[in-house]
């Protein structure tokens, strides 16, 4: 009578997803209807819940490290790389999305785009997008990740990069996780230090985005970039 009940439920949940889509589910919905794919006999509905105790809400989960996610009673590896999997797969969804040559022509723009590229990411991480001479995404390039600072980010690297990609023109970016999008002296000096290294080959900096969650703060808005 259980296994009757539970499929039932299943069923049911699935059905409010095709007619209602995830806008009509809590938060436990959603995990218990994403694990069903990773764990076919059992209720995942319990699952959910403890999960959602233990890291707070659904970004927790996905953001949790695989081992931790693997200690909680039901969740097996393949159900812990599934729920590891959502930040990077929604970047790559995000990314391929823009990638259809998107075109960047303002900092509301440029802000939006980097917004896209650090979604879950909790370390942080340097990106150059590259651009056409009309503006249109070529390609984003991760120059660094770790700490962003200036040792990290080596202007060689960049000036390769913008090269390999055939970039007119480039926005750069990175990230404060859980922090400020307010830049810092050292976030300054190295957007001056590219702009004269990318300068020599006749590539233009079009802006510097800190992202920091859905925030974000424009060098070029902030007069730090002359356009």
């Amino acid at each position: 009578m259980d296994k009757v009940d539970h499929k039932g439920h299943r069923l049911r949940l699935k059905n409010l997803y095709a007619t209602e889509g995830l806008d009509a589910f809590n938060d436990y919905q959603v995990l218990e209807l994403l694990l069903y794919y990773a764990i076919p006999y059992k209720d995942t509905n319990e699952i959910a819940h403890e999960l959602l105790g233990k890291f707070g809400s659904l970004a927790g989960v996905f953001n949790a490290d695989h081992i931790e996610l693997s200690g909680i009673d039901g969740i097996g590896p393949h159900a812990a790389m599934l729920l590891n999997m959502i930040p990077a797969l929604s970047r790559k969804y995000i990314g391929d999305r823009w990638k259809d040559r998107k075109q960047i022509i303002n900092s509301t723009n440029a802000g939006q785009y980097a917004i896209s590229l650090f979604i879950g990411m909790e370390h942080e991480a340097f990106y150059m997008i590259c651009l056409d001479s009309q503006g249109h995404v070529i390609m984003p390039v991760e120059i660094s990740e770790g700490v962003v600072n200036e040792a990290m980010v080596y202007p060689r690297k960049v000036i390769e990069k913008a090269l390999r990609h055939n970039a007119v023109m480039v926005i750069l970016a990175h990230n404060h996780p859980g922090g400020s999008t307010e830049p810092s002296g050292a976030d300054i000096e190295m957007t001056n230090k590219l702009i004269k290294a990318l300068g020599v080959i006749s590539v233009k900096v079009m802006d510097h985005i800190i992202v920091a969650g859905e925030k974000y703060s424009s060098l070029a808005e902030r007069g730090v970039i002359k356009l």
